[in-house]
Parts: C-alpha cells; sequence; structure tokens
C-alpha cells in the first residue's frame, strides 16, 4: 500500500463487503483502538530498556501485527470522523514545536509546564 487514502479505500471495502459499518461507531473504534493498543504495550511489559530495544523475531512480528491493528482502526476511526490524519499530525507536530521549543527541552522528558 502506498498511502493513507488507499489503506482507507481499501478498509472502506473490506468492511463494506462484510456489513460491518452498522458496528463502527466512533465509540466503538475508540474502544477498539485502545484494546489494541494495550495489545501492544503488553508485548514490551516487564521488559528492560534493552529488551524492549531489541525485540526477538517472533515479539517484533507480533508487534507489527498489533501496530497494524492500531493503525486500521484509528484509519477507520479518522474516516468516520471524517479528519485527515496527516494533516492532524502535521499540526499537532506545529504545536508541540511551539509547546517544546529545542533550545529549552533538548535531553529533557519533562512535560511542557514543567520548565
Amino acid at each position: 500500500m502506498r498511502d493513507l487514502e488507499e489503506l482507507k479505500e481499501r478498509l472502506r471495502a473490506f468492511v463494506a463487503e462484510r456489513d460491518w459499518d452498522q458496528f463502527h461507531s466512533p465509540k466503538n473504534l475508540s474502544m477498539a483502538l485502545a484494546v489494541e493498543a494495550a495489545e501492544l504495550v503488553e508485548l514490551f511489559q516487564w521488559l528492560t530498556e534493552e529488551e524492549s530495544a531489541a525485540p526477538d523475531d517472533s515479539r517484533r512480528r507480533r508487534a507489527a501485527e498489533e501496530m497494524a491493528d492500531v493503525l486500521v482502526y484509528l484509519v477507520r476511526l479518522a474516516d468516520r470522523l471524517d479528519i485527515d490524519l496527516l494533516q492532524a499530525a502535521g499540526e499537532k507536530l506545529r504545536q508541540n514545536a511551539l509547546k517544546y521549543p529545542a533550545e529549552r527541552v533538548r535531553g529533557q522528558a519533562r512535560k511542557y509546564d514543567e520548565y
């Protein structure tokens, strides 16, 4: 797949073929997204920093599957709410650049209201 628009169209077709749109309310999609994100988190729970940075092939494959699930639900949710994810991400990055000026936060993990 080349871009989010193609993924969105493929997901629409997949859902339509199964008559699942009736279940894809923003509430249900956001809940499913949270579940899939939690499954991704679970893969790294209790690992050390070093272990999490170098997962074995099995854990890496499972992480890819969970990340794909997260992406699928996020794209479906954005489609249902008519949100352009790339535009929203660009705007959020612009806002974060203002909240976290590099010269003030470089090398620090503090939140914007802590400096």
